[in-house]
């Protein structure tokens, strides 16, 4: 007799259980598929696969398992953000009109499903990738898994909805302006930014080039390790991923203790008059001595002009080139808010362009100042949330106030994690982010776990759908 699914879907619960035979594949995906068709909010999903696609992933599974095929990720199910590539399935970006049916998977589902993952479904997005908010979408606003009246995050909303809602153990997103991070302390769950490179980005649609990365939602910082050592390795089909002998490649020792962790200085810190986010900070900044490690006041004025370059600056114009001829011909296929946004990148020349990148390579060395005195930068995910209706009734600025503290991340190369740090009087998550220089990912995830356990943050999920 085997053990029913577990409600956790964790990577760490159901591995041992799916090894041991306790739990077979074939019996997980029935639960996951009827948890995902129970589900009350359909828009989490732009396109939920077909049972006989899921099983014919599982008839193949079991046939390397047979032969004695390594696969790490044995049965685990899990999804992927729709503007990420799957063979043969369409690719939208949340765009009908700008669809695609790829003949190739993205690098990174390749390696997902060749270490036995099982893909049910592409998810949700704000348009284009363009948004922190979760609600710029012709599929429908995705809501807080806690609260439907409040936005999910964006511009990975599906993604985190299905790892928070327990209808996959994790997803793939994609993470630009904190895209990875925002939805994760949105809904209470794991976010890992790794390092500019470190994963392909081939197979996946652009919003900004230069700086999208692959991003992993989870129930916890294992988890999120576990799919990093499956997706992670140079590939030559993306011009942007790091050799192998990059220095960013490295997998470090933990950071040693005392482990120096900046945090900013009073005054710098805006969290929009959230009370409850300015307390649970707070307590988070208490719990670095508990982790064994060393609080020490930055000046985050540098990261702070950064983060504010990423929508005032020319990247902007860089969201344009990633579609710029399918925006030519079809302007209108673009949501009004998201053609507003493509519409304002026009406006720069390339003298203003080189202007703004002479002002990020300036912020680039005194930031770089900052990291002598520190290893980690702890940081608010997001200094609030707002409602969907909030958001729609004010979709910029609310939606700039969300990339406070994740904008200058991928400007000025660096890794991030994301993990739940309490909730709210409103019983809302507040998250908190922890940021390393490149090539530390492995070193933060150690520590944000730790961050984790000591801030005793339950895992929530809604009643079980019945």
């Amino acid at each position: 007799m085997t053990t029913a699914a577990p409600y956790s879907l964790s990577i760490e619960t159901l591995r041992p259980l799916l090894r041991r035979g306790d739990l077979k594949p074939a019996d997980l995906l029935d639960e996951v598929l009827a948890r995902v068709e129970a589900y009350p909010d359909p828009a989490v999903w732009i396109r939920r696969l077909p049972r006989e696609h899921v099983r014919a992933q599982l008839d193949a599974i079991e046939s390397r398992r047979r032969k004695g095929v390594d696969q790490p990720l044995y049965g685990i199910p899990f999804a992927v953000k729709d503007n990420i590539d799957l063979a043969g399935q369409p690719t939208t970006a949340a765009c009908p009109a700008f669809a695609y049916v790829p003949e190739n998977s993205a690098t990174a589902v390749e390696k997902l499903m060749a270490a036995g993952a099982v893909l049910v479904g592409k998810t949700n997005l704000d348009q284009f990738a363009t948004g922190l908010v979760g609600t710029r979408s012709p599929y429908g606003a995705c809501r807080n898994v806690l609260d439907p009246r409040y936005v999910s995050g964006g511009s990975s909303s599906g993604s985190a909805v299905a790892v928070a809602a327990g209808l996959v153990s994790f997803a793939l997103g994609t993470d630009t302006a904190g895209s990875g991070r925002v939805p994760a302390a949105f809904n209470n769950i794991v976010g890992l930014k790794p390092t500019r490179g470190l994963v392909s980005a081939a197979g996946v649609v652009p919003a900004c080039r230069t700086l999208d990365c692959v991003s992993v939602f989870a129930r916890t910082c294992a988890d999120a390790e576990v799919v990093l050592d499956v997706i992670e390795g140079h590939d030559p089909a993306d011009a942007y991923s790091r050799p192998a002998d990059d220095p960013a490649r490295r997998r470090p020792a933990p950071f040693a203790a005392p482990v120096r962790i900046g945090v900013p200085q009073n005054e710098q810190l805006d969290l929009f008059g959230n009370a409850d986010a300015a307390r649970l900070f707070a307590r988070a900044a208490e719990c670095i001595a508990s982790i064994d490690g060393r609080r020490v006041e930055i000046d985050y004025g540098p990261f702070d002009r950064a983060a504010r370059l990423l929508y005032e600056g020319p990247w902007v114009a860089e969201r344009v080139a990633g579609i710029q001829p399918f925006f030519d011909e079809h302007p209108d296929a673009l949501l009004p808010v998201t053609r507003k946004i493509f519409e304002s990148g026009r406006n720069w020349d390339a003298v203003r362009t080189f202007q703004a990148m002479y002002q990020l390579q300036s912020l680039r060395r005194t930031a770089a100042e900052q990291w002598e005195n520190m290893e980690v930068l702890l940081l608010p995910t997001a200094g609030t949330i707002y409602t969907i209706e909030e958001v729609q009734a004010d979709p910029i600025r609310l939606n700039s106030n969300l990339g406070k503290y994740t904008n200058f991340v991928n400007l000025l190369d660096l890794a991030a994690v994301a993990v739940p740090a309490g909730f709210q009087s409103n019983g809302l998550p507040f998250g908190i982010t922890l940021v390393g220089r490149a090539g530390t990912d492995r070193q933060l995830l150690k520590l944000a776990g730790q961050f984790h356990e000591q801030l005793k943050v339950p895992p929530v999920a809604p009643e079980r759908p019945r």
